[in-house]
């Protein structure tokens, strides 16, 4: 049994970017884990009903996952770029401390949104062997609305791992449409055709019928 966290600047990046690699997970008998950074405030505009419905949904898609543990560090959303880093490190290090993952998943560093780069930047100081020798797996996910969306050529998803999602992605569609006010109709990004979409060309590239591609950005054996 393997602990594996995945680090989600918001609710949803999860599933967009890992939903049917940690139900297989789970099914392999490994304990998985949620750490999300941010949470919704009045002060970046979201009303009391937002913020009570978000809360909400996190209950439910934890449930659905069987996350072992969801933690959520509570930054602003959207605010990152101005919060202080030392302490968003530090808070991330005391998670993995006590969970000790082998497996960790984080966004994409050059995502669109600077709360995806805030994040992915500050996990890298949380990885180091010397710190963390159980970690021995990190790779970052693609996050639909973000990763796609970069136009500089040197900042391209470019995937060296595919895993097999084919049991999984009609779950992963309805733990994704529990978050109604961030999914909409093609064409937007984080529409159900878009990700079934985007598993079958993941999935083309390695002869499966549905699978989440990842960048591998350290493996220990």
């Amino acid at each position: 049994m393997k602990n594996v966290i995945v680090v989600a600047p918001h609710p949803d990046d999860e599933t967009l970017g890992c939903g049917g690699t940690l139900l297989k997970h789970y099914q392999n008998g490994d304990r998985i884990h949620w750490l999300i950074i941010t949470k919704m405030t009045k002060e970046v505009g979201f009303t009391n009903k937002q913020i009570l419905t978000r809360k909400s949904e996190i209950k439910k898609v934890s449930a659905l996952y069987n996350f072992h543990t969801t933690t959520q560090l509570n930054f602003t959303t959207t605010k990152l770029d101005k919060s202080d880093k030392n302490n968003l490190i530090k808070k991330i290090s005391s998670v993995f401390s006590k969970i000790k993952p082998h497996t960790v998943y984080v966004p994409f560093l050059h995502d669109v949104h600077s709360d995806h780069s805030v994040v992915a930047s500050a996990v890298d100081s949380c990885i180091k062997s010397f710190r963390a020798p159980y970690l021995k797996r990190v790779a970052c996910y693609e996050t639909l609305s973000e990763t796609e969306q970069s136009v500089t050529a040197q900042r391209v998803f470019k995937p060296n791992l595919w895993i097999d999602i084919s049991d999984f992605i009609e779950k992963k569609i309805k733990i994704l449409n529990i978050y109604k006010s961030e999914v909409s109709d093609h064409p937007f990004p984080r529409s159900e055709s878009n990700v079934r979409a985007l598993s079958t060309f993941r999935g083309s590239m390695a002869n499966m019928i549905a699978a989440e591609s990842f960048q591998i950005l350290k493996e220990i054996n």
